[in-house]
């Protein structure tokens, strides 16, 4: 008959915007805060990125030979 539903608990960040938002806001600024949210997560993502390549003492060279790698996998059949 029915199967047991597994129950997903929101994040502390849609918590938090959930109470922020509570209400209807324009579009504009919908995408306005998603952009500003993209933003914030990619600055946060570059400045660890940047942190490991000092850690490792990684250079320039080292950044060109990661380009060229070719690290994906051919998809199962």
């Amino acid at each position: 008959m029915f199967e047991a539903m597994e129950t997903q608990s929101l994040s502390n960040l849609q918590l938090e915007l959930l109470k922020v938002y509570s209400r209807q806001i324009a579009d504009e600024d919908v995408v306005a805060i998603r952009k500003m949210l993209a933003d914030y997560f990619a600055q946060k993502a570059i400045k660890m990125a940047d942190e490991a390549w000092d850690e490792k003492g990684w250079g320039v060279a080292d950044t060109d030979n990661l380009a060229k790698e070719h690290n994906r996998k051919s998809p199962a059949l």
